[in-house]
């Protein structure tokens, strides 16, 4: 197949694009680094079955040649990202969306769209199944990706519905792993790196709240799954273990051996108190199970982060 991933140069991006090319396909990557980084597919400099193309999707789009698979992971996904980015966040989401699709139609090819968890806001139903409708506030902070993404979810089944479009839904939980940016605003990379750095280890709120953390390597093999034999329903793709905030601290700091103190902060508007993936879906649609357990991911993760650091003069204080 030949596919086109949008948001290439992105953290779960650039891992779907490799894991494409494993399979031997063809993979022609978009992006305008907003948030992606270069160094996430200089790897794939000169391979034969990549190319790349330095554009907005939210602005027109022309791809040259067939395309079997369209994919539409461009959005900046992290707190810090979106609440910087308000206005690219939502036009990607809606008008990059509609450009994504649009191609996908004319190409006649599959689109795939990476939603989020967000969409379920601040649940009342816990765990979050494909069923829940959300609770989401529209006009707060946080609304700009969560309603971005709501949308996105509904012109892809208008596409579907109303031009037949061969469509998939990935709601994507809480994913970590190497080729995150430090200090992204992510809760994982944050405490790494806080931790590697010597620097108190910011906790928003008491640390109650709680995540469900999935290590990169089980959501691309979800997502991958779900692009080739799923169907147009939204599906969950995320570790069903739920963590507080405070013990993903505790093991960031048991991992790296760092004795950083805690330092608790006021919790953001809107910030969700609970948060874990149904994936009884999955599981029988996909035959997909998450394998790396969160010590595992965090010791990975810690490694990649411990380079990246080393690699740009920061001193690991750990």
């Amino acid at each position: 197949m030949r596919v086109l991933i949008t948001g290439a140069a992105g953290f779960l991006g650039s891992h779907l694009c490799d894991r494409f090319l494993a399979d031997g396909h063809e993979v022609v990557g978009l992006d305008n680094f907003i948030t992606g980084r270069p160094e996430n597919l200089a790897h794939l400099v000169g391979h034969d079955r990549f190319s790349f193309i330095r554009h907005d999707i939210s602005d027109y789009t022309y791809v040259g040649g067939p395309l079997d698979g369209v994919l539409h992971f461009a959005s900046p996904a992290s707190p810090a990202d979106y609440l910087a980015h308000p206005i690219p966040t939502l036009k990607v989401g809606s008008l990059g969306t509609h450009n994504a699709l649009g191609l996908a139609r004319a190409k006649g090819a599959r689109f795939f769209l990476a939603s989020t968890s967000e969409v379920y806001g601040d649940p009342l139903v816990h765990p979050q199944d494909e069923g829940y409708w959300g609770n989401v506030n529209p006009v707060g902070p946080r609304g700009v990706y969560d309603e971005a993404k709501r949308f996105a979810e509904a012109m892809t089944m208008a596409y579907h519905r109303h031009h037949g479009v061969d469509t998939r839904i990935v709601r994507i939980f809480n994913t970590y792993g190497p080729r995150m940016r430090p200090r992204d605003g992510r809760v994982v990379s944050n405490f790494i790196v806080q931790a590697l750095s010597g620097e108190p280890i910011t906790i928003y709120g008491d640390g109650s709240q709680t995540r469900s953390f999935c290590y990169v390597s089980d959501e691309v093999e979800g997502i991958y799954r779900l692009f080739m034999r799923g169907d147009p329903q939204p599906t969950n793709i995320g570790n069903p273990h739920e963590y507080t905030v405070r013990q993903l601290a505790e093991i960031v700091l048991e991992v790296t051996g760092s004795s950083a103190r805690l330092e608790y902060r006021p919790l953001p508007t809107d910030d969700p108190r609970v948060r874990r993936p149904d994936v009884a879906r999955a599981r029988a649609l996909l035959d997909w199970e998450p394998t790396v357990d969160v010590r595992e991911g965090v010791s990975r993760t810690v490694e990649y982060f411990r380079s990246e650091l080393h690699a740009t003069g920061a001193s690991s204080a750990s």
